[in-house]
């Protein structure tokens, strides 16, 4: 005992003798880590001495400082996103170490389950994504959906209006349902988006279809129209079942995903620009040229003849002719968009926010859209184990749409009006401001224009929260909770007013003056829990196991009241002689579960099977459980190192099977009753469609086999994929015998079917220093058919057989055409475009960046019905031309109008070929930015954009992307006198600093 006291006195007493040399040995290392890509500092890197626990971590702006006992050391630098580094430093004091981020953490993640996802390079479907540099880094889009034509394959978009505010139509893979939804499902950073088209009641004054609320012609915008393009980070496309089988019962029309952005640990960066410009009508027809004898040939009656030569002469003596399609059409809307972000954070707290300012003026008068948006991201990590994130959004819009569209063969609405109206009528206000009567059509387009109003306002809130939760984490596994949810609510307002004084609403029988006013109440919940377990062996097989629930509820009440015969010109409900109210109620709460299991080994082989279980209180039976599997396997060779090769780099084989729901229309499962007053006494009574209370959800079964290909040290990369999707249980609303006291009824009653292929192919052809090139080609066709009808072929969609009108037919394309020739009903054309093809490319010197994107639509066809209303009344722009008559004798017009019954000649073909965006800037150098501002601005560039600037059609009309119909499913691309599309002219100024 006194030997180990005597030794651990000498211990200490050697320690106390040699402790400052020690310390005098000491080296202090500081310096500065930063990025390679930016010249930026690097925040809360990881700096360890090799071989030891001694190490440090960089400040907010990359600085750190560590102490070390002797140089030369090699330090190590790491975190997470960036390739690791070994620095060896010989001396003390100041160094720079230089960071690049890591290839493996930027590949491209996408959706594989409702808590996880894969990398890109291992997934089993062609799951298209959009970034925020190909969203809006060419130009910005009017709205999110008009953004995402020709930037991926398997979808038609198309214009329904080309008002401002938007109305679009997004269809993927074809043909998905013929009376229910069509449109994609829309989650925007786990939120249930509501993308309601809501019509105004603008039926009371057009007659376009029975019931004003019910009117399906009313050019009302698409609410996704709301969210700001510039906001979002990511844009993931499920086109399919095979991937969308995630969402169940309301997948079948495939999935859009949206991811916002959000903050960045780091310095607080700001962002602003600012784009101004200008928009043009696409294609103004013309007018046709007149004289004399023309007019004479329009008017068969003498007297009349005489009358209208008058008028013509009067009018060339006054001045000459006017052009009445440029005076309405050749506005050049003024374009502002403004935005302004501020993004930073620590390790612990990071944060986004922005404001935008949309301001866009139609090609019409007294047209317009004008959005605010407000944004504020927020990621907090509470600890190592539980992260949080919120994600909120308010918008405010106005937008004023006119009077365009349908009108029940009156001439009300202005494009109508135009068909008839001639060069020499005499439609402008006097002195006093008083508008003539237009002799031609029942209105005055003019007048219509400037006194009509037909508004739309919105104030929504989105709001979104996600926790994640680390519960148990080892070596080898972890479990992590997720509970998610969301919150989109709005009040939508419409507000149309017909004053008394316009021509058409102060003749007899007419309503002498109209307010229709409506208000839209809607609310979406969305809640969201599961467990996610990730189990790796010892050999790299991957386990990852989620389980989880999900819980919808969709809320909303819409009340619209039309009022007629107005006092003077006052716009208020109750200054009427009579009003009507209706309101329309829609409730409906989803549940169910989902499970899913992925298995990984190696990155060689990755499965997946998974189920998700739906109820709903929109089916028959609310508690019946309605099952949507998946299943997928990817197969990467060039993993298994079965050959070296410096042309092929990447082989992916891949199959997936997914099926998914679409629920019956609201309503369809029970027959409504309506209110009516006989003999002074209220009551009701049933309408005239019988429900069927046993109605099944519509269900999709997908089945798409794919590779991706990767050549050239991946320059070059080819993905292709085929798919069939087959919907069951098609839910029609048909005719029924009239002796059951009702005239339709709803059922599920056929089967039908979407084919295609799809490639797509990615080159980066030139990749140098000073000169970088990339360029993307995607080529796409769908081929639908109807492969069982329970009950007999009939018409739908369209005005008449006739003219051309769309047909449901076993057998025949789901899509197709028809028109009555010589007695019978033949297939004039088919809505379904031959193929679809883009082109773009990005251009980089020094820099200079040029981008571009070319977009060819092959085929599809249009039922015409303008062009039928201008060649009935002697208008059309091409009347007079010869060139559709074999024999060369008859002018388009009159040949036209005489194929009627013999051909199809107001069916159009709608191919296209069409510059969608170009974009040309300059990015200031950032040694020449950091002298000008001594470093306040990080980043500068300006320059300029379009949209559509080169349109190349033989489609006889404005623009071929054309739907009366809106975004219904099958009897898309019919025109009748529609608010004609733009083309825009954009120049531009970011800063950030």
């Amino acid at each position: 005992m006194k030997k180990r006291t005597h030794f651990s006195k000498m211990k200490i007493l050697l320690l106390l003798i040699f402790a400052p040399a020690i310390l005098l040995a000491q080296e202090t290392i500081t310096g500065k880590v930063v990025v390679e890509s930016t010249g930026e500092g690097a925040p809360f890197m990881n700096i360890i001495e090799e071989g030891t626990n001694n190490g440090t971590s960089s400040d907010i702006d990359g600085a750190f400082s560590i102490t070390v006992s002797s140089l030369p050391v090699n330090l190590r630098v790491s975190a997470l996103g960036f390739t690791e580094k070994v620095v060896n430093v010989t001396t003390a004091g100041d160094i720079t170490i230089t960071v690049s981020e890591s290839s493996e953490s930027l590949e491209e993640v996408v959706v594989t389950g409702l808590a996880t996802s894969v990398k890109r390079s291992n997934a089993a479907n062609a799951v298209a994504s959009i970034s925020s540099e190909e969203l809006v880094g060419i130009t910005p889009p009017q709205t999110l959906d008009g953004a995402l034509a020709g930037k991926f394959t398997g979808a038609l978009v198309s214009s329904n209006s080309g008002a401002p505010g938007g109305g679009l139509s997004v269809k993927l893979r074809g043909v998905t349902s013929v009376n229910g939804n069509v449109q994609p499902l829309y989650i925007i950073d786990g939120i249930f988006l509501d993308n309601s088209a809501i019509p105004g009641g603008l039926n009371a004054a057009s007659g376009a279809a029975a019931g004003g609320s019910a009117s399906n012609q009313d050019n009302p915008t698409n609410r996704v129209a709301d969210i700001n393009p510039d906001d979002i980070e990511n844009i993931e496309i499920l086109k399919g079942a095979s991937a969308a089988a995630i969402y169940g019962s309301r997948a079948a029309a495939g999935v859009i995903i949206i991811t916002t952005k959000r903050g960045k640990q780091g310095k607080t960066k700001f962002n602003f620009s600012q784009a101004v410009g200008f928009n043009q009508a696409i294609n103004l027809l013309g007018q046709r040229s007149y004289d004399e004898t023309k007019i004479r040939s329009i008017f068969s009656d003498a007297a009349r003849a005489d009358l209208e030569v008058q008028r013509f002469n009067d009018a060339i003596a006054q001045g000459g002719l006017t052009d009445y399609e440029d005076e309405v059409y050749g506005e050049n809307g003024i374009n502002l968009n403004t935005n302004f972000s501020v993004s930073g954070g620590n390790e612990k707290t990071t944060f986004f926010s922005g404001i935008s300012h949309l301001r866009e003026d139609g090609i019409v008068k007294n047209t317009g859209y004008e959005k605010t948006s407000l944004r504020l991201n927020i990621d907090h990590r509470v600890n190592e184990n539980i992260k949080l994130t919120l994600s909120s959004n308010y918008v405010n819009s106005v937008a004023d749409r006119s009077f365009f569209n349908n009108q029940n063969n009156g001439g009300v609405t202005i494009g109508y009006a135009l068909t008839s109206t001639y060069p020499w009528a005499q439609l402008f206000p006097d002195g006093n401001g008083i508008y003539p009567s237009n002799p031609y059509a029942a209105s005055n387009p003019l007048q219509t224009r400037d006194l009509v109003r037909n508004e739309e306002t919105n104030d929504r809130f989105i709001l979104g929260g996600t926790a994640n939760i680390t519960l148990y984490k080892n070596d080898n596994s972890n479990l992590r909770a997720v509970l998610r949810g969301g919150l989109d609510t709005y009040t939508f307002g419409t507000n149309a007013f017909f004053p008394r004084v316009l021509q058409f609403q102060s003749r007899a029988g007419d309503p002498n003056g109209l307010s229709i006013q409506g208000t839209t109440r809607n609310k979406n919940i969305n809640y969201a829990g599961f467990l996610v377990y990730d189990y790796t062996t010892k050999n790299d097989l991957n386990f990852t196991t989620q389980i989880g629930f999900t819980n919808e509820i969709f809320d909303r009440n819409t009340i619209l009241v039309t009022a007629r015969d107005l006092v003077a010109q006052e716009s208020n409900v109750d200054q009427s002689s009579s009003v009507v109210t209706e309101q329309t109620r829609i409730k409906q709460e989803d549940a169910g579960f989902f499970a899913q299991e992925e298995v990984n080994f190696q990155d060689k082989l990755i499965g997946t099977i998974g189920l998700r279980g739906d109820k709903s209180s929109n089916n028959g039976d609310a508690n019946k459980l309605y099952y949507y599997p998946k299943a997928s396997l990817a197969v990467n060779l060039h993993n298994f190192g079965l050959w070296e090769s410096e042309v092929f780099n990447t082989v992916k084989l891949r199959v997936a099977y997914g099926e998914a729901g679409n629920f019956a229309p609201f309503g369809s499962l029970f027959v409504p009753f309506s209110s009516n007053i006989v003999d002074g006494f209220k009551g009701i009574f049933l309408e005239n469609t019988l429900g069927d209370a046993n109605l099944e959800p519509e269900r999709q079964k997908e089945l798409e086999i794919g590779t991706d290909l990767g050549f050239l040290n991946n320059k070059i990369n080819l993905e292709f994929s085929y798919y069939v999707k087959r919907i069951d249980d098609l839910i029609l609303n048909a005719a029924i015998e009239p002796s059951s006291g009702f005239v339709d009824r709803w059922l599920n009653g056929g089967e039908l079917e979407n084919y295609g292929f799809e490639v797509g192919l990615n080159a980066k052809p030139i990749e140098t220093e000073s000169f970088k090139w990339n360029a993307g080609i995607n080529f796409w066709k769908n081929t639908s058919e109807v492969k069982s009808l329970d009950i007999p072929a009939f018409n739908l969609g369209a005005f008449g057989s006739g003219f051309g009108t769309f047909r449901l037919e076993e057998g025949a394309s789901a899509t197709q055409i028809v028109a009555e020739i010589g007695g019978e009903l033949l297939e004039v054309g088919n809505s379904e475009p031959d193929f679809q093809f883009t082109f773009n490319n990005n251009f980089r010197y020094k820099d200079f960046e040029l981008s571009f994107l070319w977009h060819w639509k092959k085929g599809g066809d249009n039922v015409n019905l303008s062009l039928l209303l201008t060649d009935s009344s002697g208008t059309s722009h091409d009347y007079d031309e010869i060139d559709l008559d074999p024999a060369g004798e008859t002018g388009n017009g009159p040949y036209r109008l005489s194929q009627l019954g013999v051909g199809a000649p107001y069916v159009d073909d709608a191919s296209y070929l069409r510059l969608r965006e170009l974009g040309f800037y300059y990015n200031v150098p950032v040694k020449t930015l950091k002298s000008w501002t001594k470093g306040y601005i990080t980043d500068m560039k300006f320059g300029f954009s379009g949209r559509n600037l080169v349109n190349i059609f033989d489609y006889n009309s404005y623009d071929p992307e054309v739907s009366n119909f809106g975004t219904n499913g099958i009897s898309s691309g019919v025109e009748v006198s529609p608010f004609p599309s733009s083309k825009r002219y954009m120049f531009h100024l970011s800063v950030g600093f």
